[in-house]
C-alpha cells in the first residue's frame, strides 16, 4: 500500500516570509527518513498508511506551536493499495506518455 500525502503548513502570526518556519518542517520530514519531493507550493511524502502520514502532519504542527499561534494548512491524500514508489513512479507514467 502507498498513502501520497501533499501538505503545507506555515504560521499566519509571523510575517510575509515563511521559509525559516518551512525549513524546519523539512528537516524534520528529512531526519525521518521517508521519501518527499519538497516543491514551491507544499510538500509530498510518501508513506505507508493515512496514520504515518497525519503523524508527519502533527509532528511539523509541533515544530511550529513552540513560537506559532496561528498555522494554517493544507492536505491532500491519495493511497492506493498493492503499489510501492509512486512518488517517482507516477511522473515517470505522464513522462514516459510525453
Amino acid at each position: 500500500m502507498s498513502v501520497l500525502l501533499e501538505f503545507a503548513i506555515f504560521p499566519t502570526d509571523h510575517g510575509e516570509s515563511k521559509s525559516e518556519y518551512v525549513a524546519r518542517v523539512i528537516k524534520m520530514i528529512k531526519e525521518s527518513g521517508i521519501p518527499y519531493k519538497f516543491t514551491p507550493m507544499g510538500t509530498i511524502i510518501e508513506v505507508p498508511t493515512v496514520a504515518k502520514g497525519l503523524e508527519i502532519v502533527e509532528k511539523a504542527y509541533e515544530i511550529l506551536q513552540i513560537d506559532c499561534n496561528r498555522i494554517y494548512s493544507t492536505i491532500k491524500i491519495d493511497y492506493r493499495k498493492g503499489y510501492k514508489n509512486r512518488l517517482e513512479q507516477k511522473i515517470k507514467s505522464v513522462e514516459n506518455k510525453l
